[in-house]
């Protein structure tokens, strides 16, 4: 951050500023994985688990099928959350949130 965005990816650091809100909120954040896909963030909240993917946008159809994939490769009922910064009404995906971040960092 101290260099400035010249060229930057924003995807990694809309990443980083959910990760850092994951963190402060003083519960336990790991990434994860599910069989060859990765989940971004899993967070321990009071005996729960949260999964979180993270993207800057999911507009085109390969990249949302490419970012909800670990969420729907986990077999649990647990809260699965995709956060963009798509400023759409909140989406259910087959029970995967998609989320505006700046929304969701606001509810925290």
């Amino acid at each position: 951050m101290l260099l400035g965005l010249r060229g930057g990816d924003l995807g990694r650091l809309l990443e980083n500023i959910v990760y850092l809100h994951l963190i402060r909120s003083g519960h336990k954040v790991m990434v994860g994985k599910s069989g060859d896909k990765e989940i971004d963030f899993i967070r321990f909240k009071d005996g729960l688990v949260e999964y979180y993917q993270v993207a800057l946008t999911v507009r085109d159809e390969q990249t949302l099928t490419r970012e909800i994939a670990p969420l729907n490769s986990v077999k649990d009922h647990n809260p699965k959350f995709l956060l963009t910064m798509d400023s759409d009404p909140e989406i259910s995906h087959n029970g995967i949130r998609q989320i505006y971040a700046l929304d969701w960092l606001a509810r925290q």
